[in-house]
């Protein structure tokens, strides 16, 4: 997830964060999180400075309230920033890179994660250091007296430390690093052909050498972590390598468990072999993986939990014991974890591993549904492994079938090359998905369903699976294989028996917990659940694999990559590089808010081989306007190939207010630069159908007709509007007392909702967000149908759309310091504007119905408190952030009206 968006909306105008990486401040044997963000500002002569911003966080930060700005340290002249190896500890796969930043005033050392977004965070560091280019000037001062820190004694500036990786390549000592990616030139002895020989018999200290030189993250110490540099010609030949990969390589087995464990948040209570080691051969490769690891409140709104080492250290404890194992990652998104380790000998030969989350949850972004990924190069095959944890309930197949297609699309793993676009799940050799995947079975009692089970007549109760329905109707996990399920369902025991769910609602039974693949040269071994482990209401699943992994033949890499370099050295000097364009103009028609719309255009390539991308225009921080983007935004092409550029526009709330008053347009201009070539103008251009979603509170108060029916120049007249309208309305219509399009959502959930399981905590379905939308833009909302999930849903994203939020920026601090005096608090409240104090008791008096069903609804105070908090009181836009004190204050202000009356 890219958290810079959440510091970005810290920062003052003409501050940029550049790229963040979340890391761990490590002071003795204090470990504190902390969320660091390269800053750029630009000078008024023209120039720019760079800054560390280290910012405070709970939660995975996803809005500006979810961090507090605890430091900033200028990138000055005595600056450094170095990878250091602690004092004795070996290097393990996959595990935290650690940093030593310095300056005259301050040294920190910082544990930043294994992967991609470290190297490119790390590479842009080097590049803002004094001396990359021509700065001259120590902007120390500049930064401190901006944001008010305590200034540092004067001091005499020092050497520069910040060196980036040499250029350029050698291919006369090239080794293949996956699919035949060049090395860094500095790669130790082990990493050449002769060295290439069984490694049983090294010792523990020589395995963690060649796990170091096996990643492109090699660094001295005395220089800064960067990201190697890739030349066109490095490119070229990894392209060739590509295509003639079978030239050089073979097919060898090795051996694979797959595991999945929802533990319904409990802790372990028993030993794991059983479900892990009995009864098999010691695997090369586990990937074991969990959900709903934690249940607690405290997981689903932030992002530590205790039971993350807990499941950790029970897997280590019950892997094989007859083979000793090194964990190449771990990645967790709040309940939901995946596990990956090989066998020792085999560490050398994993590269290029990164790991990624995508949240489903309410409003697109919570983490109590979703999926993680670990992606790796083993050998020269790329392997991805899924855990994911989909919606619940058996009513609710169309809402998993679009949690899986959200993690397929939404799930993208940056790639070492920053001149390729970064990698999809589907864009592996091999797949591996496990996880809770919540799928049920359908137009079945629950006798029924246990009859056929306790006659093990599996085949017939696999018909009515909902997994395999959706599977033949090719709406989910296209091309994926899953084995015969021959073992009872796994989902719902009583926890701590075999016996089936004998609660008030007791659930069918039902195949939750799968594990499937995609690939080729993949065979299935076993694939059965675990009885004996009785800690959850489910049962734990493992699948064993063979699966055909390419190695590397030394000699016929050589070759290959000998009669590769040969060819080039004969295509060096060619022509200047051209391309041909199936489309140069795009006119996107009836944009709609949060509705995504594409357009699609192919570059052809001439006989000259070259690197593309769409570069910014001047003065211009982006190649595009906020609302566009373009996949992939650069590339590399062969000769005479093709690559299909999408042209996606989708507007959301950041750029919906601008589009609404008129003072922006679906307007842009792209420039597509060709790398030593010339440069091609694509204008793009369009209409957007403006909506509530984006407009401010007043001005839909004096909308009594639904957007859609007023003339733009009265829509664009109405959202410019001043705030403080109410006593100067003579040449307006009589305002509405609350926005029409927010009463008939809360209206409709009070007559549908109010004892909905759940509500404001599961999220709806995109297809009836765009049909709610649809309806409030043109007033039809009698029509609307539409499950209570999705309406709740859109009720949030309105608030999170509203460009001045119900308690208006104005008025934060003073909620802040009246948090624990309602009297005081209400007070605060009676001096906003009326629409917003309208609008604030409207919300107020419908949350309180929702709690007179609590027994119901499980909502509670808190929950609200959590969920409204940062929608309706929201921090002033460039303003710096609140410690998680002040934040707490923030919901605390909330939780009172909703424990008071009004």
């Amino acid at each position: 997830m890219d958290q810079s968006v959440a510091i970005q909306e810290t920062l003052a105008e003409g501050e940029y964060c550049v790229i963040a990486v979340q890391g761990v401040l490590c002071e003795g044997d204090s470990r504190q999180s902390r969320l660091l963000g390269l800053v750029r500002y630009r000078l008024e002569h023209g120039g720019q400075e760079h800054a560390l911003f280290l910012y405070t966080h709970r939660r995975m930060a996803i809005t500006g309230d979810d961090v507090s700005l605890d430091q900033i340290v200028p990138v000055s002249r005595d600056f450094t920033l170095e990878e250091v190896s602690p004092d004795g500890e070996i290097y393990i796969l996959g595990s935290d890179v650690t940093v030593q930043l310095d300056t005259a005033a301050l040294s920190l050392v910082f544990q930043l994660p294994f992967g991609s977004q470290t190297r490119m965070f790390l590479h842009e560091v080097a590049r803002a250091c004094p001396g990359f280019d021509s700065a001259t000037r120590d902007p120390e001062f500049l930064w401190l007296s901006r944001y008010k820190c305590a200034e540092p004694e004067p001091k005499l500036p020092t050497p520069l430390d910040c060196n980036s990786a040499p250029g350029g390549s050698n291919f006369d000592g090239l080794r293949p690093n996956g699919k035949g990616l060049p090395m860094d030139q500095n790669s130790s002895d082990q990493d050449k052909p002769e060295s290439l020989q069984p490694r049983q018999n090294k010792s523990k200290s020589q395995i963690t050498d060649m796990v170091r030189s096996s990643t492109i993250t090699v660094s001295d110490k005395a220089h800064i972590l960067s990201m190697q540099k890739f030349g066109l010609r490095d490119t070229i030949v990894k392209s060739h390598l590509l295509q003639k990969e079978e030239d050089y390589t073979y097919i060898q087995n090795f051996r694979f468990f797959v595991g999945t464990y929802n533990v319904n948040g409990q802790s372990p209570k028993e030993c794991l072999r059983p479900w892990l080691s009995e009864g098999i051969e010691a695997p090369d490769v586990y990937c074991v993986g969990f959900q709903e690891l934690d249940l607690s409140k405290e997981a689903f709104f932030f992002h530590d939990t205790p039971k993350e080492e807990e499941w950790f250290k029970a897997v280590s404890e019950g892997l094989h014991p007859d083979a000793k194992y090194a964990k190449v990652k771990l990645i967790r998104l709040v309940g939901i974890m995946l596990l990956l380790y090989v066998k020792q000998e085999h560490a050398a030969y994993i590269s290029e591993v990164e790991a990624e989350t995508v949240g489903t949850g309410i409003m697109g972004r919570m983490g109590n549904k979703g999926g993680v990924a670990i992606r790796f190069q083993f050998h020269n095959t790329s392997i991805c492994v899924v855990n994911s944890h989909l919606a619940a309930h058996t009513e609710e197949n169309a809402r998993r079938n679009q949690d899986y297609k959200d993690i397929c699309s939404r799930m993208q793993f940056y790639q070492l090359d920053p001149s390729l676009p970064p990698l999809t799940i589907s864009k592996h050799d091999v797949i591996l998905w496990l996880g809770d995947l919540n799928y049920r079975i359908e137009n079945m009692d629950v006798e029924k369903v246990k009859k056929l089970i306790e006659e093990k007549d599996f085949q017939t109760l696999y018909e009515y699976d909902q997994l395999k329905i959706q599977v033949d109707k090719k709406t989910v996990f296209e091309g994926f294989t899953e084995g015969e399920l021959t073992f009872q369902p796994t989902y719902k025991y009583d926890t701590g028996s075999d016996d089936w769910d004998t609660s008030e609602k007791c659930r069918a039974p039902a195949w939750c917990d799968r594990i499937l693949w995609k690939g080729k040269n993949i065979t299935q071994l076993s694939y059965q659940s675990h009885m004996a482990l009785k800690t959850s209401d489910h049962k734990p699943v493992h699948s064993l694999f063979d699966i055909g992994v390419r190695v590397i033949n030394d000699e016929l890499y050589r070759k290959t990559l000998e009669e590769i370099v040969r060819s080039l050295d004969k295509m060096e000097n060619a022509n200047i590089p051209s391309v041909s364009l199936s489309k140069r103009e795009f006119c996107f028609q009836n944009v709609k808010y949060m509705q995504l719309q594409v357009e699609s255009f192919t570059i052809h390539n001439g006989q000259v081989p070259c690197h593309f991308e769409f570069i910014n225009k001047p003065d211009e921080e982006s190649y595009c306007k906020q609302w566009l983007n373009a996949n992939p935004s650069r590339g590399f092409l062969l000769p005479d190939s093709d690559i299909e550029i999408e042209l996606e526009l989708f507007v959301n709330k950041t750029t919906a207010t601008k589009l609404n008053s008129g003072e922006d347009k679906i307007e842009d201009i792209l420039v597509l630069h060709l790398d030593r070539g010339k440069d091609y103008f694509l204008p793009v251009s369009g209409n957007y159908l403006p909506s509530c979603f984006g407009s401010p509170i007043h001005t839909l108060c004096y909308m009594r007709e639904p957007i859609l029916d007023l003339p733009l120049e009265t829509i664009s007249k109405l959202t410019l509007m001043p705030i403080q309208t109410e006593g100067n309305g003579s040449q307006l219509e009589r305002p509405l007392e609350i926005p029409k399009e927010l009463w008939m959502m809360v209206d409709y959930l009070y007559r549908n909702a109010v004892q909905q399981e759940d509500l404001f905590q599961q999220p709806g379905l995109r297809s009836e967000f765009e049909h709610i939308r649809d309806y409030l833009d043109t007033g039809m909302i009698d029509n609307l149908s539409a499950s209570n999930h999705s309406v709740a849903e859109a009720l949030l994203l309105f608030l999170e759309s509203l460009p001045e939020p119900v308690i208006c920026y104005s008025a934060y601090h003073n909620c802040l310091e009246c948090s624990g005096n309602y009297t005081a608090s209400k007070q605060v409240i009676s001096t906003l504007p009326t629409f917003h104090n309208n609008v604030f008791k409207y919300l107020m008096a419908f949350l309180q119905e929702l709690l007179k069903n609590s027994a119901k609804n499980h909502l509670d105070e808190n929950i609200l408190a959590s969920i409204f908090g940062s929608l309706l009181l929201r921090n002033p836009a460039g303003h710096q952030k609140l410690d998680m004190m002040e934040k707490k204050k923030a919901q605390e202000f909330i939780h009172q009206f909703l424990c008071n009356p009004l």
